[in-house]
């Protein structure tokens, strides 16, 4: 009786301890947070515009700069201008198109941001500077708006 006693122990001590290792990922796998799909695929949008971007020869100066006014999606130069690039994904075109969803408001919020932003560089200078929009649409057809919206 005592060894298997001893062995039945240690089989429990065994079990128990994989019972909790099990318990400890389970819990560390709950604490993951899990991001929708419409932000994965306005991630993967932004990735895409960079890239695209990139490729036209711009430079990224920052990526995703929040404030309380909004964010920023990319910020970018542009030789020495200073590009403020607003990135919109639509699966498809039928409630408007990825352009047509830049509205006033938005470009209204977009401005208070890029003051935001500008203050932050603590500079003097005068810097030259753009809006840019550029929509994606569920086919990967990409289409950039250079200048889209004054101040």
């Amino acid at each position: 009786m005592g060894q298997g006693y001893t062995k039945n122990k240690s089989l429990i001590v065994i079990l128990s301890g994989l019972i909790l290792i099990n318990k400890i990922v389970v819990i560390i796998m709950n604490q993951q947070k899990v991001k929708p799909i419409h932000l994965l695929r306005g991630e993967r949008a932004e990735q895409q515009a960079c890239d695209f971007l990139i490729s036209q020869g711009l430079i990224v100066v920052e990526r995703n700069f929040r404030c309380p006014y909004g964010e920023l999606d990319l910020i970018m130069k542009d030789n020495k201008t200073l590009v403020i690039v607003e990135v919109r994904y639509r699966k498809n075109s039928k409630f408007g198109s990825a352009l047509e969803s830049v509205t006033r408001s938005k470009q209204n919020k977009l401005i208070a941001a890029t003051e935001v932003y500008l203050s932050t560089l603590q500079t003097n200078e005068l810097i030259p500077m753009r809006f840019d929009v550029i929509g994606i649409s569920g086919d990967n057809d990409l289409q950039w708006v250079k200048n889209a919206f004054e101040i």
